[in-house]
């Protein structure tokens, strides 16, 4: 059957939504000797004999998402944020040369102040060591730190490559093919699984220009959006699409075995293909008036939680990147089924006018960070949300995720040869 090889696909729609930025800022620096990001990447890699022990096949899952989203009161919460003394974040922490040259000692001796200003900044930018400018030392870094890595929250659905598996640290989205697409704000999160901490690292930046990094501090999000739209996103919640397989080919079917022939794919992808990205998806059809278009839709949430430590709520919900009518006024060539779309519960239009508003809150309180290679961000990734700027060159960032009190697993499948497939086929080595 045709359907079936289009079912294949689906797990190429769970990038988190790629697009292109509608505008970037001009940029003249240029860098010559280009090399291509896998040459880079082999240039990283650690030696063989290293010694080190290989986490990768024994990593936990990520952590279930903690939810504590019911009764906020908006206006009392974002009463009390406006009164509050403004908290910078990112915080800047720049290495000097005697930081440099203690090596990991540095980070031990400093590591439960690093836990306080993680805690009250949301996010530390290190900046100017040399110890994370390859995997080796970067593993070296948040072992020191005591974090315990864990699996991306999408790892099996192929699109998050290893950069190296055996120190669990992940390629960002690096790729040529993916390099004009602009990628909106987010946490790291689906409706069933969150890491509570990220560490961004750069190895490569952009060689011609862009590629910066974004975060936006979540409580500063929920302090400005409107208050009648938290309100009613609140009451209403979102669902999120994560993939569109669009089946014309089954509209060719005569009477009712259309219909029966329908059914029968949609219950193929939901028992069969779903269930691999473990994120209790829904394949509902024609959700957006396309009748033959099949779409794998998140359980409704709240676009607003409660932090799991502090309580205090925050925007927590990935609409600035996910929504299609942001998405379709950027440039954008994400392949139809990898476009991402944000509904009301009950999967009617979240209004154009009001996700132009959350556009432009998300984007009045985005901080650009032009990291350099051996530059960490270490974030918590319940109240900081990140993105990218589209780049030209070649460029080299890569992600380790956290889960607190996480345990290395005895050695299972972890979707590698899913994984394979996708990065090659559809995204491109």
């Amino acid at each position: 059957m045709r359907s079936l090889a289009v079912v294949a696909a689906l797990p190429a729609a769970l990038a988190f939504g790629f697009s292109p930025s509608l505008t970037s800022p001009q940029r003249t620096a240029s860098r010559s000797g280009v090399q291509s990001v896998q040459a880079i990447a082999n240039l990283l890699q650690p030696p063989a004999t290293s010694g080190r022990d290989d986490i990768g096949d024994v990593l936990p899952d990520c952590p279930n998402t903690i939810w504590n989203e019911n009764d906020i009161d908006v206006d009392e919460w974002q009463a009390k944020y406006r009164a509050e003394d403004d908290v910078t974040c990112p915080i800047e922490i720049v290495a000097s040369a005697e930081d440099n040259a203690e090596g990991t000692a540095y980070f031990e001796r400093r590591r439960e102040e690093f836990s306080e200003i993680l805690a009250k900044h949301g996010t530390i930018w290190f900046r100017g060591f040399d110890l994370m400018k390859d995997p080796d030392g970067f593993r070296d870094f948040w072992e020191t730190l005591q974090l315990d890595p864990c699996l991306d929250p999408i790892h099996s659905s192929g699109l998050r490559k290893f950069l190296s598996k055996r120190d669990a640290v992940y390629e960002e989205v690096n790729k040529q093919t993916l390099s004009k697409h602009y990628i909106g704000l987010h946490n790291e999160a689906t409706h069933k699984k969150t890491a509570t901490t990220g560490a961004f690292v750069c190895f490569k930046p952009a060689t011609v220009s862009g590629g910066e990094f974004m975060i936006a501090d979540g409580e500063k999000i929920f302090r400005d959006m409107p208050a009648d739209i938290l309100r009613t996103l609140l009451d209403r919640e979102v669902r999120i699409s994560v993939s569109n397989l669009d089946l014309d080919v089954l509209g060719a079917a005569p009477g009712d075995s259309k219909e029966q022939l329908m059914e029968k794919v949609r219950g193929l992808v939901a028992e069969k293909v779903a269930p691999k990205f473990d994120m209790d998806l829904d394949m509902v059809w024609g959700t957006d008036g396309r009748a033959m278009r099949l779409q794998a839709i998140e359980n409704s949430q709240k676009p607003v939680n409660r932090h799991p430590k502090t309580g205090r709520p925050l925007w927590f919900c990935n609409v600035h990147n996910h929504a299609r009518f942001l998405r379709d006024r950027r440039p954008c060539s994400v392949p139809e089924v990898g476009m991402t779309d944000v509904y009301f519960g009950d999967l009617s239009l979240i209004p154009g006018e009001m996700l132009n508003e959350i556009n432009r809150v998300c984007e009045e309180n985005i901080v650009r960070v032009p990291m350099q290679a051996g530059d960490v961000l270490l974030c918590d990734n319940y109240r900081v949300l990140h993105g990218r700027d589209i780049f030209e060159g070649d460029r080299l960032h890569a992600v380790s995720w956290f889960g607190e009190g996480s345990q290395l697993k005895a050695d299972r499948d972890t979707g590698d040869v899913l994984n394979a497939f996708i990065n090659k086929f559809v995204v491109g080595d």
